[in-house]
């Protein structure tokens, strides 16, 4: 399954957060990074999924 997460981590990194955590602070920090720049957000949702 965490495969599968990492898969949809890296084409829309929130959703692969979203699917992790839910709705807690890593979700909107992954959002923020990910406007901020696409490769940042897709860095910390594979971090957030590798991590649990």
């Amino acid at each position: 399954m965490d495969l599968i997460r990492i898969l949809i981590a890296i084409l829309l990194p929130p959703l692969g957060v979203f699917l992790q955590v839910g709705f807690g602070g890593a979700f909107w920090l992954n959002i923020l990074l990910t406007i901020l720049g696409y490769i940042p957000g897709i860095v910390h949702a594979v971090w957030i999924i590798a991590k649990r």
